[in-house]
């Protein structure tokens, strides 16, 4: 029978699952390659001796030291100027410093005076706008006085032939004394008019709320009355739903109660067929009854006891008696063959 599968091979690199044909090109690869592979000398090669390996040592340390004393002499000069920099830039940072005291002191001088012409050009500008609304305020005044001015005169000048007509009633009349006087009257008059007026215009609006009053308790009473109708139509249908409704729950709460009186029958019942059967497997095992028709849960307790173990018995007498069953079979099977 052929292989599906070639046998498991380890090829010169360590592939694995490999034939010998298909790993030539690896092995030529694996031989060409000198990263990890190190090559033995020629054999007429004759080799490094102690001597060889001492000279050479030899001049790598003198080299070396060479090297270490350059690099001494380079670090000295350098440790020179690098000190010779550090005390210049000392220098510079004393002088610049100083300079960075002085700009800062100057800064902060001008940022004071900053502060002190900005508030007194705020406080400047705030009592010139001041200034300002006073002065449109009083330009406004004079401009309203001027109006009024002119007004009036031209009023003294609308009014001068009744000044005169008031100076001829008082030479002519005996009652008035003087124009005052009849001025002063004449207001009197004049208020007493208007004031008959308002009273008149006031008796007037009493007289109309009055009216407007009598309308709307009348209205209201009409309102009252319709209203009290509404609710006692109301009240009659409220009360001939409620005896509807009495009526459906009288049905309703009979019927429960018959049904509240089945379960208990219903209980009744079921707790006595289980006092019942507690008894029946008390007294098929021998035994008295210790618990009382009460208490349910330990006689259930008993019953499924029992009952599992009669499941139980059950269970071992169909095995006996397939076995018994089968015992039978296989001895007449015997007794056919003799």
């Amino acid at each position: 029978m052929p292989r599906i599968k070639p046998t498991t091979k380890i090829d010169v690199i360590g592939n694995l699952d490999l034939n010998p044909e298909k790993a030539v090109g690896d092995y030529i690869e694996s031989k060409q390659q000198d990263t990890y592979f190190v090559k033995p000398p020629n054999w007429d090669s004759a080799g490094d001796s102690v001597e060889l390996l001492y000279i050479r040592n030899e001049r790598e340390h003198a080299a070396m030291l060479r090297l270490q004393t350059e690099m001494l002499e380079n670090s000295k000069k350098q440790q020179a100027s690098n000190a010779k920099r550090i005390r210049k830039l000392y220098k510079i940072h004393s002088k610049l410093r100083k300079r960075f005291i002085e700009v800062n002191s100057f800064i902060k001088d001008c940022v004071d005076k900053k502060r002190i012409a900005e508030k007194k050009v705020a406080e400047e500008t705030a009592q010139h706008e001041m200034l300002r609304s006073v002065i449109t305020k009083y330009t406004r005044s004079i401009e309203e006085l001027s109006k009024f001015r002119e007004e009036l005169k031209a009023t003294v000048k609308e009014f001068e032939p009744y000044e005169k007509v008031l100076q001829e009633v008082v030479e002519k009349s005996d009652i008035f004394q003087s124009v005052k006087d009849c001025m002063d009257r004449c207001d009197a008059l004049m208020l007493a008019q208007v004031e008959i007026s308002a009273l008149e215009q006031r008796k007037i609006q009493e007289i109309e709320e009055m009216r407007k009053r009598m309308v709307k308790v009348t209205n209201e009473a009409a309102l009252t009355v319709l209203g009290l109708k509404n609710d006692l139509a109301e009240l009659e249908r409220s009360y001939n739903q409620a005896r509807a409704e009495c009526s459906k729950w009288e049905k309703i709460l009979a019927n429960a109660k018959n049904t509240v009186a089945l379960h208990d029958l219903d209980k009744d019942r079921a707790l006595d067929g289980i006092h019942y059967m507690y008894r029946l497997l008390c007294k098929r095992r021998n035994r008295e009854p210790i618990f009382y028709r009460v208490d349910v849960e330990n006689q259930l307790d008993y019953i499924k006891s029992e009952i599992e173990l009669l499941i139980e018995v059950h269970k071992e007498y169909m095995k006996r008696n397939a076995r018994n069953k089968k015992s039978e079979y296989s001895s007449e099977k015997d007794m056919v063959k003799c």
